[in-house]
């Protein structure tokens, strides 16, 4: 498959057939809308399957994605029992469109997104539905039906002269406005429907606002201005992008999902907008990733900040600054304002994506220690200083507790970066990042002038790489290990700068990618590990491993397989370019929460490593920046 294929596969068509039972769609058959504060997940088939108002981790108003008969949706789709659909982005922009074609009816064109022009105050907690006929006349069929609190709570429903409201004895409030001349009518099942017909150029607005008191006529949110300040604005901050190499497309794709799940009041990034996706259909590996991990943020802005977004670096580390403020010990993971994640717990009222149990809500994890994090952070942070950026002596001064923190911890073993929950070890990963973050520190204490302390983390950092290269290699000495003492190896393995470890070229290097390779290998795609972990159940393979073997078999030289590698995780991705945590590599269903923040980071840091051998091969420039 050449590298432009994906553009021309999105154009595949969706068939849709109701056939009088639940809906039930793939993870996969959906695409995404934002407005900095929050997302929903906007199906194939018009529905809006999951929005969480007015924050990624405030409690879900439509949940359906996590259970279609009790979690609430909302949809706007033809009424005939058979249609295809097919869905695309806007280009360089988050408006999501869906061709709905109805047979001996004509064709509507659904636009999907959330009003936003990059200002953290901005957001109205909107979701605007334009839908146009093209051709014909098709009858058409709205639901407004929100669950309040993941779905535990029923909302009464008033209609009133320009449209429905849903609200709870709690306050919870949700308006739907609808400017055709229609007639709300309640469902035996919960909620209001109505039906409509549009003939060709005829154009009606659905739209969603939260917390609002009544429904307004539909001129009064503005719809057509605010649809076109959103493209403009989405087109604007799409130019920004730094990046010519071969596969802009996917590069472009994965910027603009992260920047979807950037938290724009606090700078914080979601690692993924969904609670409890499955990781493996039937299994309990459901987790809500509706919280800033430090580790994957810092990679994410990191790999923001190499292809030209600089912004969204600085308020990370301002929420950095502000989070380290509050409490000096970092922590593995924040919610999106900083303060800590919630306990976890089991919701036992939904049934789950497809019947995959428990659905969680918050994060156990949050209590690991996970030494790596810190190596993660202090990179980015110098890179954020080689492009140009300044952290300030105020953030520098939690930055400078942090890795003083890890010189005094590294010794210690801990959980890791995949978080079992079979207690801690001596992780290679985490002890080579540690390393990393004393490095990182050294350089950074040396600009703000703290030199004795420097030098002493310096040394830290010299005998911390001699213990892993007496202790992280298998018996036979010829790769890295997961663990001290061990013999099996983890994907995590790919993504430490081993040849800065050792010497450029070293045997070791590349004996370490192929037994990753070979051991964890699963056709084109790659598990992160194989050894016991404590939750139990099987698992997809993880698709940010994919991406680092791309990177790292392209920092050694190996450019054939790097493209091999990249191409066949980008297109894993669904019809719009999104990509999930994990993959089915049997039958390439996409798996876990979605879309992954750490998936599309591990992507666009591929596609850079990629064009980084591609420019030294044609002798063009280096691209200068921290290897």
């Amino acid at each position: 498959m050449d590298l432009y294929s994906a553009a021309r596969r999105y154009a595949k068509p969706h068939p849709i057939t109701r056939n009088g039972g639940p809906r039930s769609l793939r993870i996969a058959d959906h695409g995404l809308i934002g407005d900095g504060q929050t997302a929903a997940l906007v199906g194939v088939d018009g529905s809006i399957d999951w929005l969480c108002f007015p924050r990624f981790d405030s409690p879900a108003v439509f949940a359906a994605v996590l259970d279609p008969q009790r979690g609430g949706s909302t949809s706007v789709a033809p009424s005939a029992d058979n249609y295809d659909s097919l869905q695309a982005y806007d280009p360089d922009t988050n408006v999501l469109e869906t061709l709905f074609t109805v047979p001996g009816q004509g064709v509507v064109r659904l636009t999907d997104y959330m009003p936003w022009n990059n200002d953290p105050r901005a957001s109205i907690h909107e979701v605007h539905r334009r839908i146009e006929c093209r051709s014909g006349e098709v009858e058409m069929e709205a639901l407004f039906d929100p669950r309040f609190g993941y779905g535990a709570r029923v909302p009464r429903i008033e209609i009133a002269e320009h449209g429905v409201r849903a609200h709870t004895p709690q306050g919870e409030s949700l308006v739907g406005v609808l400017d055709c001349d229609v007639k709300w009518k309640p469902r035996p099942e919960g909620g209001v429907r109505t039906r409509f017909s549009l003939r060709a150029d005829e154009t009606a607005w659905f739209i969603l606002s939260w917390d609002a008191p009544t429904p307004e006529p539909i001129s009064s949110y503005r719809p057509f201005e605010q649809l076109r300040t959103t493209r403009h604005h989405w087109r604007e901050w799409a130019r920004q992008l730094n990046y010519d190499g071969p596969y802009r497309h996917h590069v472009m794709r994965s910027a603009l999902v992260l920047k979807l799940m950037i938290h724009a009041p606090t700078g914080a990034m979601v690692a993924a907008p969904t609670t409890s996706l499955p990781e493996w259909l039937g299994g309990g590996r459901n987790w809500d990733y509706r919280y800033t991990w430090t580790r994957d943020t810092a990679m994410g802005i990191r790999a923001a900040n190499r292809i030209g977004y600089g912004q969204e670096a600085r308020d990370f580390f301002h929420f950095v600054r502000d989070a380290l403020t509050a409490n000096p010990e970092l922590q593995v993971m924040y919610s999106i304002d900083g303060a800590p994640v919630p306990d976890e717990h089991v919701l036992g009222h939904l049934a789950g994506h497809r019947g995959a149990l428990p659905v969680r809500i918050g994060n156990g994890a949050r209590d690991q220690l996970q030494l790596d994090t810190a190596g993660a952070l202090l990179d980015a942070a110098v890179l954020y200083e080689h492009t140009g950026g300044n952290i300030g002596l105020r953030a520098w001064r939690p930055l400078r507790h942090v890795v003083n923190t890890v010189a005094q911890n590294w010794q210690q073993p801990d959980h890791g970066i995949w978080e079992p929950r079979s207690g801690v070890r001596h992780n290679v990963h985490s002890k080579l990042m540690s390393w990393l973050a004393l490095e990182r520190g050294q350089q950074l204490a040396m600009r703000f002038g703290d030199n004795v302390i420097g030098r002493q983390w310096g040394e830290a950092s010299s005998l911390l790489r001699s213990e892993v290269l007496d202790n992280g290699f298998d018996p036979t000495g010829k790769h890295f290990v997961s663990v001290y003492g061990g013999d099996d190896v983890d994907a995590a393995l790919l993504a430490l700068p081993l040849d800065r470890v050792l010497p450029r070229g070293d045997r070791r290097i590349d004996a370490t990618i192929d037994a990753v390779r070979n051991r964890l290998g699963d056709g084109a795609f790659l598990h992160r590990y194989r050894a016991e972990d404590g939750v139990g159940g099987d698992e997809g393979a993880f698709l940010l491993c994919g991406f680092w073997l791309s990177e790292a078999l392209a920092r050694t030289g190996r450019l054939a397989e790097a493209q091999e590698v990249f191409v066949a995780h980008a297109e894993a991705s669904n019809h719009l370019g999104l990509l999930s945590e994990e993959i089915d590599p049997s039958s390439g269903e996409l798996l876990g929460n979605f879309p992954q923040a750490f998936s599309h980071l591990g992507l666009i840091n591929a596609a850079l490593g990629i064009d980084r051998v591609l420019r030294q091969r044609d002798e063009a420039p280096s691209l200068g920046e921290p290897e």
